[in-house]
């Protein structure tokens, strides 16, 4: 994952340095935000028109998700810079919500993922994405910079020989201009140049208002028109719970990925009830709702954006730039766009993952696990289901390399009266099963002691385990003593033994 910790720990210095300020009021905070808020609004605007026709829906109501999302979530949101608005995972999730059952379905359906979400977050759903492994995490990042390059190929396929140079000069531009100066965040700078360039020269290239028409006034908040039934409620709660599901684990896996970027923590319980009152907003305003969305994002923080001002004026300069300037916005050449995101993806892409150094060093488990969740997220399109995938797949990996960690071994007193057999590792379902058999149950003297000092009891199965050695021994007229469990494993030893097995 690239790593942009000096300029994260500066950042987060200089917005320390005042307690109790918001850190936006200091000037160079305030104009890298704005900024920053103002090149992420610009990129919204493909995206959202693009999310829309993915669902079914007019342009606009997907422009509306993407700032109202975003204004709302700055307030509720419990990460800040980053930005929430209509996405990819969401569009699929409700497009058949559209097709079967039209635009006022897709509404409600919003407004109730909303209430599933906030329901969800109060639960601490949210805090279940510790449990996601670093390797999940590489690859989870890596399949996004392979789907954020990917997403611009339709616009390099079928288009005038302009748009390629254009695109160069759009990446050039991105690159050197940091070196003259970081004051303008140079993806504005190049925006900004190669419109220009083509409007002053009349070059002929695909523009943003080829996407689709603008709104041209702004959204009204009202309730959708759809019967308050209990059909309707069966309706449309499978997808309501399918969109919670998707965007709270879009926005968590974005939220960590900006917390390791900015070395700062965010509130993910927050988030996830943040998420879903944004929602609620955006379905009374006819958008199509969203999640955290983590292309914006990531171009959000690289521009150096580490407040909620800049997610607010994201939206709120989406809304201006639609409603005010929308003749001017149209006219900004797709190129532009796709050189900013090319570069977010190459950015975003962890290049020293797939250094064959590292892959040497790394444990085969550890790379299949990345590898897979990188395959599912590209077959799929989809993020939320290669983070399930991998995360399973994880478990899967751990466990076989567990299974087997449990070592026994055994001492016979000189006298030949007892034995003693020391347990070590981890005793659980996977590495009880194995337990049964490490024992001498004809050879050993009368008395067996058991030492489980160093090992711990995790679940009924290990217990099950345990019952079963004693009862294989009993069965011979042999005595086994269990000693040395730590205070939980005695507690539920005791509390499980012996009413494991039919009969008990």
């Amino acid at each position: 994952m690239p790593s942009s910790a000096p300029s994260s720990r500066v950042s987060s210095a200089r917005l320390l340095r005042a307690p109790g300020r918001p850190a936006w009021l200091s000037p160079t905070v305030f104009r890298t935000e704005a900024l920053a808020g103002l090149v992420v609004g610009l990129a919204l605007i493909p995206e959202a028109i693009s999310f829309s026709v993915i669902a079914g829906v007019d342009p606009k109501v997907g422009l509306f998700a993407a700032c109202t999302m975003a204004m709302v979530i700055a307030f509720v949101g419990g990460r800040p810079a980053m930005i929430s608005a209509a996405t990819g995972a969401v569009a699929l999730v409700v497009a058949p919500v559209v097709r079967q059952h039209g635009l006022s379905y897709l509404i409600a359906t919003v407004i109730l993922a909303g209430v599933f979400q906030i329901i969800l977050g109060a639960l601490g759903v949210a805090k279940l994405m510790r449990f996601v492994p670093r390797s999940v995490m590489v690859g989870f990042v890596n399949a996004l910079g392979i789907l954020l390059f990917t997403a611009q190929i339709p616009n390099l396929r079928d288009v005038p020989w302009p748009v390629y140079p254009l695109v160069a000069s759009g990446l050039a531009l991105m690159l050197l201009f940091p070196k003259l100066t970081k004051a303008v965040p140079a993806p504005l700078v190049a925006i900004v140049i190669l419109t220009v360039i083509t409007v002053a020269a009349g070059i002929t290239v695909p523009t943003v208002g080829d996407k689709g028409k603008l709104p041209s006034s702004l959204p009204v908040p009202g309730i959708p028109d759809v019967p308050f039934t209990f059909h309707t409620l069966t309706l449309i709660a499978p997808y309501a719970f399918a969109m919670a599901l998707v965007g709270i684990m879009e926005s968590m896996m974005t939220a960590k990925l900006v917390d390791d970027l900015t070395d700062t923590r965010s509130r993910k319980t927050r988030e996830a009830v943040g998420q879903g009152i944004a929602n609620i907003v955006t379905g009374i305003f006819g958008g199509m709702g969203g999640c955290g969305m983590i292309g914006q994002t990531m171009i959000n923080v690289k521009s150096g954006a580490r407040t909620r001002l800049s997610t607010f004026l994201a939206g709120f300069f989406l809304l201006i730039l639609c409603i005010a300037l929308g003749p001017v916005v149209s006219t900004i050449p797709m190129a532009a766009l796709v050189a900013v995101m090319v570069l977010v993806s190459v950015g975003t892409f962890d290049w020293h993952s797939i250094n064959p150094a590292t892959l040497k060093r790394m444990p085969i488990g550890e790379t299949t696990v990345m590898t897979i969740t990188v395959i599912v997220v590209v077959a799929t399109g989809n993020l939320s289901i290669g983070v399930v995938v991998g995360s399973l797949t994880a478990l899967v990996v751990f466990a076989r390399r567990v299974a087997h960690l449990t070592d026994v071994t055994s001492v016979t007193d000189p006298d030949g009266t007892q034995v003693v057999y020391a347990v070590t590792g981890q005793l659980f379902f996977a590495s009880s099963n194995d337990l049964v058999t490490q024992f001498d149950y004809a050879g050993d003297p009368d008395k067996v002691v058991i030492d489980l000092t160093d090992t711990h009891i995790w679940d009924a199965s290990s217990v099950a385990a345990l019952d079963a050695v004693e009862t294989k021994y009993a069965q011979r007229g042999k005595t086994v003593e269990i000693i040395g469990l730590n205070h939980p494993s005695a507690y539920l030893h005791g509390k499980l033994s012996g009413e494991l097995t039919a009969g008990h």
